[in-house]
């Protein structure tokens, strides 16, 4: 993928809709191209949480270990953005993220995130809008979720 396949995918993704092509420039240099065989693992439910990752092409199935089990929790398919809370705090991953076809991420690590912030601040007050929207959306769905691992 060039630079410039990197900026449209990147422009396609609700959090940095909005974002100018300066903006989404200074992401797509700084992010790394990750490429997953079927089967293998993106990361690790309980792994430290440093970067977000945008799927391009696949999909990546996501898991939760409870009682010694393995649930499906759910899949993520392209133009998706997982651990996007990585890139403003620390936090840990959630599941385990395991390719379910050869799979292309972007990964977008916190201090990249940081210094676009840093060079373009007005941009702060609106990517942290959409964040939080999109962190009460998770949080709805959890809930909805939570009886099925009640017992």
């Amino acid at each position: 993928m060039s630079l410039d396949d990197d900026i449209r995918t990147l422009s396609g993704v609700a959090l940095f809709q909005g974002l100018d092509r300066d903006h989404l420039r200074l992401l797509a240099f700084g992010a790394d191209r990750i490429d997953l065989a079927d089967g293998q693992r993106l990361y690790r439910e309980g792994d430290i949480a440093d970067s977000a990752f945008l799927l391009v092409e696949g999909r990546i199935a996501l898991y939760s270990s409870r009682e010694r089990r393995r649930l499906l929790v759910g899949s993520v398919q392209p133009g998706s953005m997982l651990s996007e809370l990585a890139l403003i705090a620390d936090s840990q991953r959630l599941t385990d993220a395991v390719a379910a076809a050869p799979s292309r991420l972007l990964r977008i690590d916190r201090k990249s995130f940081r210094r676009v912030l840093e060079e373009y601040p007005d941009l702060a007050a609106v990517l942290y809008e959409k964040i939080a929207a999109d962190l009460q959306t998770m949080i709805h769905r959890i809930e909805r979720l939570a009886p099925q691992f009640e017992r």
